[in-house]
């Protein structure tokens, strides 16, 4: 009788509060299911941030790539395959269109023959496993043209397999061309350093040895001046004197000439005159120097003409140049002409029968106090200041010679 008197007890308040219970339940799981949505949503923004984060790398890294002009590959060492992930060197592989996915030892050949075998051994010790790491610099051959460009690569082994040995390898690759050629220029200008810090000593030494020959013919000739009582004999001292005076002032004003010059403290002064004036003056004055039986001929393209340069140094390149033609030409004829202007420039040359140049010292007889023959009297500056007269006039001073044939030496300049 009493259970069943609770059984219905129970009944009636199950009955009465089953709404409250099962708001309660509802209550508890929305909060759960709450709970659980916060708890995605915040993996999800967690899994965003990352996406943004790895998307931001994956930019930066291929700006960096970009702007350090890299490429990254792969290298299968059982297929031998080469493969680009990214490509943002200048010109790149497109010098290759099938680059990607090239064998290794294909690659190899297309690099310079001097680096070639030095870079492939470099690999093969790589791929067997002799090295891990690997760093080389080298020339690339252009197809169908005569030139090449440098790069730089490193790579390193990132798979093994279960005998330690080498399965995937991966590189970079950067064009250096930049890099190269500033390399070049400061090895070329340590070069011209060292030349320059050799030329100055070679020039005090000449100079030295310049200004002692005439000096030492001056203070000694002087010197013994006074005992000579024969009146020819001492004529003949004082011409010997005048000439090593005159020797000696050549010498020091053509030193003078080429320092104003190259320091650009001597500015140009342009004027204009009649050319077949100034020419003929200096065959006249050089008429007397030429060797007995030796000719002095003009050859001018134009009966006259007007040209505008600098008088005085085109002036001095021509008395030079014929001074250099008398000496050196023992027979035969000495001429002197220039061409038509073209294009508002004007090439005069001085032609002669001399003994000629060898073609080693065509270009060394420009140089400061370079003689091809030492016995022929002369500092060896004439032709270095000729030429230093005329690249400072916008030209040139050249040469055509061929030994025991004669010289032809030209003067090109702008005319205005």
């Amino acid at each position: 009788m009493i259970n069943v008197l609770l059984h219905t007890m129970l009944a009636v308040w199950f009955l009465e509060s089953w709404p409250q219970v099962l708001m309660t339940l509802l209550v508890v799981f929305l909060l759960v299911f709450l709970w659980i949505q916060w708890k995605i949503g915040q993996q999800l923004k967690s899994e965003l941030a990352m996406l943004a984060k790895i998307g931001k790398h994956n930019v930066e890294y291929e700006f960096v790539l970009d702007t350090m002009k890299l490429s990254i590959w792969h290298l299968d060492v059982k297929t031998g395959k080469l493969t680009f992930e990214q490509d943002f060197r200048d010109k790149g592989n497109k010098y290759f269109t099938n680059a990607d996915g090239m064998e290794i030892d294909e690659s190899v050949t297309l690099l310079d023959p001097r680096d070639s075998e030095r870079v492939g051994q470099s690999m093969a010790d790589l791929c067997s496993g002799k090295k891990s790491s690997y760093h080389e610099i080298y020339r690339v051959t252009v197809p169908y043209a005569q030139t090449v460009y440098w790069e730089e690569s490193y790579a390193t082994v990132t798979q093994r397999d279960i005998d330690g040995h080498p399965t995937l390898i991966v590189g970079t690759t950067q064009r250096i061309d930049d890099r190269k050629s500033m390399e070049e220029a400061l090895v070329q200008a340590r070069n011209r350093a060292e030349e320059s810090d050799r030329l100055k000593t070679a020039f005090v030494a000449n100079m030295s040895h310049e200004i002692r020959t005439p000096l030492n013919a001056i203070v000694g000739f002087t010197s013994v001046l006074p005992d000579i009582t024969d009146e020819e004999e001492r004529k003949s001292l004082l011409d010997l004197i005048q000439e090593n005076t005159q020797k000696l002032l050549r010498i020091v004003d053509d030193v003078v000439n080429i320092s104003k010059i190259e320091s650009g403290k001597e500015e140009l002064v342009m004027t204009a005159f009649e050319l077949n004036t100034l020419l003929l003056e200096n065959m006249s004055r050089c008429e007397q120097s030429l060797q007995p039986g030796v000719g002095l001929d003009a050859q001018f393209a134009m009966d006259a003409l007007t040209i505008t340069t600098d008088l005085a140094r085109l002036n001095e390149i021509m008395k030079h140049l014929l001074q250099n033609a008398a000496k050196f030409t023992q027979a035969g004829t000495v001429t002197v002409g220039y061409d038509k202007p073209v294009d508002g420039r004007i090439t005069i040359w001085v032609r002669d029968t001399g003994k000629g140049i060898a073609e080693e010292n065509l270009e060394r007889i420009f140089e400061r106090f370079y003689k091809v023959d030492e016995f022929i009297p002369g500092a060896g500056l004439g032709l270095s200041l000729c030429r230093v007269m005329a690249f400072s006039l916008g030209g040139n001073v050249t040469v055509e010679s061929k030994l025991g044939e004669g010289s032809t030496f030209k003067v090109e300049l702008p005319i205005q």
